[in-house]
């Protein structure tokens, strides 16, 4: 693998942030550009195909070969199952919001602004330079005050995820990492064993706001696969920098988890984007050189 050889830009709880409206703080434009976008949830505050248009329009002025984007619990009209069980038989209009959702986040406007909306599972992309990674996706977290993509603690959500994968990107953080807000450690514990189970170079999430930070997590190679040992030691960071830049390990016993939240616990716009740079495959070319 070449070192470092391609770079993410990532974010999460935009909220439906107004960035050209955040000109006090360091998530503003002009912004880095870089290979691959990720955005980890929570585009909007409370759903709305307005605000989902928002915010797809708010990516497209992101520079990025490849746009990558999950839901959160706040993006209530992407989650069918909590959008259909939440609909009384005077909602008749509303039954066919879940749909039109979609529809926004996988139709014209979204291709207009590069995205790409993902849904559980992992999926495999391969860039113009030849650097292919795979990636995890889960928009799911515990749930909490009846939001979208919740699930009860004693639930395994991540059970599908059981080899390696490059990347993971979900909502929610795993246990203890990153996770810490004034109700204590709400981080969920089945997606700490999956991220155990697939040690990927970076693992990125949100939901937290609080947990904004990047950690290097080292795992323990001589423990058995459902026994983890973790280390997790704080990123050194530049907190005046408009984006704070890390590279990842190439070690295969270590993972960069790293909390994107762009809103703050002050409900502000304060935190910045992390610029991360990884060290990925590059697919053998097969066609002769020009």
């Amino acid at each position: 693998m070449s070192p470092n050889n391609a770079s993410f830009l990532i974010i999460s709880d935009t909220h439906g942030l107004d960035i050209h409206e955040n000109t006090a703080h360091p998530f503003r434009l002009p912004l880095p550009k870089v290979d691959v976008l990720l955005h980890c949830g929570d585009l909007t505050q409370v759903g709305g195909h307005g605000p989902f248009r928002k915010a797809l329009k708010m990516l497209g002025e992101i520079d990025a070969e490849l746009k990558l984007v999950i839901a959160g619990n706040h993006d209530l009209e992407l989650d069918g199952e909590y959008w259909r069980s939440h609909l009384n038989e005077e909602d008749g209009d509303e039954a066919e919001e879940h749909d039109q959702a979609v529809a926004i986040m996988k139709g014209p406007l979204a291709k207009e602004a590069g995205v790409t909306y993902l849904e559980q599972g992992t999926h495999t992309f391969t860039l113009k330079s030849g650097v292919s990674f795979s990636i995890y996706v889960s928009p799911y977290s515990p749930a909490i005050n009846d939001y979208a993509f919740g699930y009860p603690l004693s639930e395994n959500r991540f059970a599908d995820l059981k080899d390696h994968v490059d990347i993971m990107m979900t909502h929610g953080p795993p246990r203890n990492i990153l996770d810490a807000c004034p109700s204590g450690n709400v981080g969920c514990d089945h997606l700490l064993a999956a991220l155990n189970r697939a040690k990927p170079l970076l693992h990125c999430f949100g939901h937290i706001h609080e947990g904004h930070g990047a950690r290097t997590i080292s795992w323990d190679e001589k423990a058995g696969a459902e026994i983890y040992l973790v280390v997790a030691k704080p990123v050194d960071i530049d907190k005046t920098e408009r984006w704070h830049t890390v590279r990842g390990s190439e070690k295969s016993n270590e993972t960069l988890a790293v909390n994107a939240a762009i809103q703050g616990e002050n409900g502000e716009f304060c935190n910045a984007p992390w610029l991360v740079y990884l060290s990925l495959a590059l697919l053998q070319r097969t066609d002769p050189p020009s």
